[in-house]
């Protein structure tokens, strides 16, 4: 079946010399893994490696089986060309980053549109503004929403937030937050991504990556921690 679609590039691996295996998370059908014969060499200039960035938002043509096996591209373009995320050094970062949490979180091959528009919608907030120290906090926060695990916030005035069950508690258990780590991820709750960006200072972010990073662990079975997070953590100290 040939789709015509967008997709946001989740990742590669490069495959023997000159190939790749690429997996992106499509609008008409979830997550979708295509190969990419020759994408290092200089023919089908349009299925080059530069097109296979992290995060990078394409436009394409491809042939579907949907037999579980890799499907293929016929037509590649990108459907917004980031004007400062590829340049910056912390966006890059970022990016480098949520890309590998979406490829650890992402696990089920099928559409889910909302997630997409989302994302999309995302990450161009991200390519055009400066003030974006928050970013990567509420998205993820944000993603558990389309993906199963948004925090039940019917009881939000209690002190401490239970893990497991991702409720609100009046007493400290022992999988809770304590009641500042409770309190910092209150506020964290309540931000957009056009939110003062000075709400938290550079440890309370450290604070609230721990905590996001091990409510996925919690929530997403065979979650794994990125291996960009010490870059990032030293990009915001």
């Amino acid at each position: 079946m040939l789709i015509k679609t967008k997709a946001i590039v989740i990742s590669y691996l490069k495959f023997q010399e000159k190939s790749l295996i690429v997996k992106c998370f499509t609008q008409s059908d979830g997550l979708k893994s295509y190969f990419v014969q020759s994408a290092y060499s200089g023919k089908k200039s349009n299925q080059k490696i530069a097109y296979f960035q992290p995060l990078t938002i394409l436009e394409i043509e491809a042939s579907h089986k949907n037999k579980g096996t890799l499907e293929h591209f016929k037509e590649i373009k990108l459907a917004m060309a980031y004007q400062t995320i590829n340049t910056d050094i912390v966006k890059s970062t970022i990016v480098i980053f949520l890309s590998e949490m979406l490829h650890h979180s992402i696990q089920e091959e099928e559409k889910n549109e909302d997630l997409f528009t989302f994302l999309e919608t995302a990450l161009i907030w991200l390519d055009t503004h400066h003030e974006t120290s928050n970013f990567h906090l509420i998205l993820l926060l944000e993603i558990t929403k389309f993906i199963g695990f948004y925090p039940d916030i019917s009881e939000i005035d209690f002190n401490f937030f239970e893990m497991t069950d991702g409720i609100f508690s009046p007493f400290q258990g022992i999988s809770c937050l304590s009641e500042h780590e409770t309190f910092l991820f209150k506020k964290l709750i309540n931000l957009k991504f056009d939110s003062d960006q000075k709400v938290f200072a550079g440890i309370e972010r450290q604070i609230l990556l721990k905590i996001l990073l091990d409510y996925y662990t919690i929530h997403l079975d065979g979650f794994k921690k990125p291996k960009s997070l010490e870059v990032l953590k030293e990009v915001f100290a």
